[in-house]
């Protein structure tokens, strides 16, 4: 690194004969009188000033400055003036995410991070700083859920200002942070008569969708964004390619969750009532904005339509049918006159998923393909999920001797008597 130290209190000026001549500049004795001068990655020159008598400070400060560049643990000093709130807030603004992510991602930063460590400069983050607010976190009452998810959104802004230079460490990843605990509740699938109760309860044109999420695995926004083109009746498989989604209370249609396309096995049975409900419900063209509400149009014959002709309003549908039905099914108490229904988070159309995923598991298919089907990222969140819907070990050896063997328990002989 090229850096020098500059006297400011004193100047260089040539006499007549071209000699050289060191002479107090008209700052003399007063302000700093050294400034520590280099030239920072950016290609910017950046530089500190010191006082009187404390030359030697100033390079001191240059080599270790020297030092930390070649190390890679150069910070910039302007990152002394940007706080948590004004870094973070850029990062959201060029997140490459889906709109939905950016959003959820302001909100969680805007109401539980900035009121506590938005006002302290970035690089001033200690791991103390961090517990600190995990606790005041905690204190609000927060779900243990919520603030995982909180505290990875502060994480990842702090190992963005890693990446830009502005901190060396990412405090969150300090190992006397504790990241909170997931909570990990057990998915308790329902049994089919509850299934088949919650679809007798809905509204005629719309229990056909109970059958494709509860026999192709699909997420509701995939369930009533499905198009005529995605059904293979031929190959009997459901080519999951977008969804319809809110976003700021408009609806788009989208890729699906994760921008993962998929496909899915058609079963006869579920092949044979998406038929009939065409019969009876022909599809209907709907044209939304692609991805984002101002993104280009576009037109999907949408299977599951509502009575206005249009396209399902999930929150409506929610709200006012499917709340409805779990309570005529008795898994939800009813609402008492004029009262909205109590929330079911563990109840909503995404319970038929875990029905799905309960039924290939008995059934022995294994955890890759469920993961595909289910359209999840990695398998291994789709073991975490369901893990304990696998049958067990002891369970299967049995079934495997049964088949092999029979079973007789009329007669006390042994397999050999199976030859």
């Amino acid at each position: 690194m090229a850096g020098h130290i500059q006297d400011r209190w004193y100047k260089t000026e040539f006499d007549a004969d071209g000699k050289p001549a060191r002479v107090k500049s008209d700052r003399h004795g007063v302000g700093m009188r050294y400034r520590a001068r280099y030239i920072g990655p950016d290609g910017t020159e950046k530089s500190k000033s010191f006082p009187d008598k404390q030359k030697r400070l100033a390079e001191q400060w240059l080599n270790e400055t020297a030092a930390d560049m070649a190390r890679g643990q150069y910070v910039d000093p302007r990152a002394g003036r940007i706080t948590f709130q004004q870094f973070a807030e850029k990062w959201v603004a060029t997140h490459t995410t889906e709109i939905n992510s950016r959003e959820a991602a302001e909100r969680r930063l805007r109401l539980h991070a900035y009121p506590y460590i938005g006002t302290r400069p970035v690089p001033s983050f200690q791991p103390g700083h961090i517990r600190t607010w995990l606790g005041s976190l905690e204190s609000s009452g927060a779900a243990s859920s919520h603030r995982r998810i909180i505290f990875g959104t502060v994480s990842a802004a702090f190992a963005a200002a890693v990446d830009d230079g502005l901190i060396t460490k990412n405090p969150c990843r300090a190992r006397s942070v504790q990241v909170p605990k997931p909570a990990q509740p057990r998915v308790a699938p329902w049994t089919p008569t509850q299934v088949l109760a919650v679809r007798a309860a809905l509204p005629g044109r719309l229990r056909t969708a109970v059958d494709i999420a509860s026999g192709c695995g699909l997420r509701q926004g995939e369930v009533f964004g499905i198009d005529v083109e995605e059904l293979d009746y031929e190959g009997e498989w459901v080519r999951v390619q977008h969804q319809l989604k809110r976003i700021r209370g408009k609806y788009v249609f989208a890729l699906p969750k994760g921008g993962k396309t998929r496909s899915v096995p058609l079963p006869r049975s579920v092949a044979a009532a998406l038929r009939a409900h065409s019969k009876l419900c022909p599809p209907v063209k709907v044209t939304l904005p692609w991805r984002t509400p101002d993104g280009p149009l576009v037109t999907k014959s949408l299977i599951f339509s509502g009575s206005g002709g249009s396209f399902i309003r999930v929150s409506y549908f929610n709200d006012f049918m499917w709340k409805p039905a779990l309570a005529l099914a008795g898994i939800i108490p009813p609402a008492d006159e004029g009262e909205r229904y109590a929330s079911a988070p563990q109840h909503g159309m995404h319970a038929l998923r875990h029905f799905y995923a309960s039924v290939l598991l008995d059934a022995g298919e294994n955890i890759r393909a469920l993961s595909q089907y289910l359209g999840h990222a990695d398998p291994g969140f789709t073991l975490r999920t369901y893990t304990h819907l696998m049958p067990s070990s002891e369970g299967r050896t049995r079934k495997a001797v049964d088949g092999l063997f029979g079973t007789r328990p009329d007669h006390d002989h042994g397999p050999e008597t199976a030859q």
